[in-house]
């Protein structure tokens, strides 16, 4: 089996790679979905999580309002690392969970690890690969704006509180640059896999 992360930063288009090498033949392990999971209303996160937040931050049913938490803790960053603590350890654990379930049942499995903080928390050294999706700071702040009806302000804000993208761009192991047209982000994805693929295949 063969782990690949897959990180970018905000508005790189990491859900649309993903979606593509998905089409291939990969497996997704998507940790946006996986923080879903384990903030369920009720369960022991999300006990903590409005313990700590507030019942400000649910919607009517209960479940986490999770642009008004991300507004809230992408102002502080004490609050966005306490909330990291809170929820990080348990989307490790279900991550964890899923990958050994891959392995014992589709053990030469391409799985791809949608994890946006994977560089930040350390985790590079846990994927056997650093699949990296990249648009430039200017484009990030162009779409944040044209997808959230942010201010260029806020906007900025955002990508402020991440790691700066062309930092991560020396960590990564291979890169899909997404500034282009669908069709040319399809071929790269294409050719990226067709390496995934050959690499596997000389590892056997």
């Amino acid at each position: 089996m063969l782990n690949v992360g897959l990180t970018g930063g905000i508005a790189c288009g990491k859900s649309t790679v993903a979606r593509m090498l998905v089409e291939n033949g990969a497996i997704l392990i998507d940790f946006d979905e996986l923080a879903h999971t384990v903030q369920e209303p009720e369960g022991n996160v999300w006990r903590e999580i409005v313990s700590h937040f507030g019942e400000d931050i649910l919607h009517a049913d209960r479940t986490i309002d999770r642009r008004r938490l991300g507004e809230t803790v992408f102002a502080d960053r004490e609050k966005r690392e306490l909330l990291n603590r809170i929820v990080h350890p348990a989307i490790f654990a279900e991550w964890q969970r899923r990958l050994e379930e891959i392995r014992k049942t589709t053990p030469h499995a391409i799985v791809i690890s949608d994890i946006p903080l994977l560089i930040e928390a350390g985790m590079k050294q846990l994927v056997d690969l650093v699949l990296l999706v990249y648009i430039t700071p200017e484009e990030q702040i162009r779409r944040v704006m044209a997808r959230d009806g942010f201010s260029r302000e806020e906007a900025e804000r955002r990508l402020a509180a991440q790691m700066p993208i062309d930092e991560k761009l020396r960590l990564a192991d291979i890169v899909i640059r997404n500034e282009g047209l669908p069709e040319e982000t399809r071929r790269s994805v294409s050719e990226v896999w067709k390496n995934i693929v050959l690499r596997t295949e000389l590892e056997v």
